[in-house]
């Protein structure tokens, strides 16, 4: 009866069980409860209250599309990922090919760039508003070139500041997924490269690359849902967001909407905008990357 239901192998589907149970707790009942609310007057009650919450259908989306704050929030976010995940691709497979071919102090160095990724934000953010604020000491070492207003108070650089700060943040992690996947890189193909003449530089283009195709893709793909996910870092690196909302993301203004104003149909809306965005630019990024 066991193997009806859960084929050859039972006793593997029971240890999964208890992930299945946490992913439905975790991300499936929530998500659901949000497409719910956000076909519905909905908004919080006392406990054991009776309320009626009746459905709106797209009232709340047509809400969300209609609100300035909530598009230019998309707009910020798309300007982050257009610098983020360019960057946090290039620069992870070109450092973690260079620390898989060094062979002293690699253990060393390897913690050093993944020391940023498991370091608390705030610690990190402080470092970063000592450097980048208008006193800061990157204004020092620039001197008149400075941008005046500074960084993280222009409207023009503060998401791209951020969107580099998220890079250095997390390329620890991105580039312990490129150094697992050159270990399945055949050496066999870079000294037949090598007896062809290719230069290092070819050989990277043309053996590395197309050899980490999929660690690329998945790279690709955590990366803009982390990039979707931006809060954290808008809200202590701007105070929320600032300059007159030039770094606000759609989950800060999800935050606002829902926490703050009281409003968890429309955040909720949002939220599910932001999952069908993130699910077609995934896939169209998966189909693109993995064509041959």
């Amino acid at each position: 009866m066991l193997q009806k239901v859960f084929g050859r192998q039972p006793l593997g589907a029971v240890f999964a069980a208890p992930y299945a149970v946490f992913l439905v707790l975790v991300f499936a009942y929530p998500l659901g409860l949000a497409v719910w609310i956000s076909f519905h007057d909905y908004f919080f009650a006392a406990p054991g209250a009776v309320v009626e919450r009746p459905f709106v259908g797209l009232a709340n989306y047509r809400t969300v599309l209609g609100d300035p704050d909530v598009r230019r929030s998309f707009v910020n976010v798309a300007i982050f990922l257009v610098i983020n995940v360019p960057l946090t691709v290039g620069l992870s497979i070109v450092l973690a090919t260079a620390l898989n071919s060094v062979a002293r102090l690699r253990t060393f160095l390897r913690v050093s760039y993944y020391v940023p990724y498991v370091t608390a934000s705030v610690a990190l953010v402080a470092v970063w508003l000592f450097l980048f604020s208008s006193g800061g000491l990157v204004n020092q070492v620039l001197g008149p070139l400075a941008p005046d207003p500074s960084w993280l108070v222009n409207a023009g650089l503060a998401m791209p500041v951020i969107a580099v700060f998220v890079t250095w943040k997390s390329l620890g992690f991105f580039i312990l997924l490129y150094l697992a996947a050159l270990q399945g890189v055949s050496g066999d193909l870079y000294d037949a490269a090598s007896v062809d003449g290719a230069s290092p530089v070819r050989r990277f283009w043309h053996v590395t690359v197309p050899g980490v195709r999929s660690a690329t893709t998945l790279v690709v793909i955590l990366a803009t849902i982390t990039g979707a996910n931006l809060f954290t870092e808008p809200y202590l690196l701007t105070n929320g967001g600032g300059p007159d909302g030039a770094s606000t993301s759609p989950v800060f203004v999800m935050y606002q909407k829902g926490i703050e104003q009281g409003n968890p149909d429309v955040a909720s809306a949002i939220g599910v905008v932001l999952v069908l965005l993130v699910l077609t630019i995934s896939l169209v990024n998966r189909k693109l990357l993995e064509r041959d």
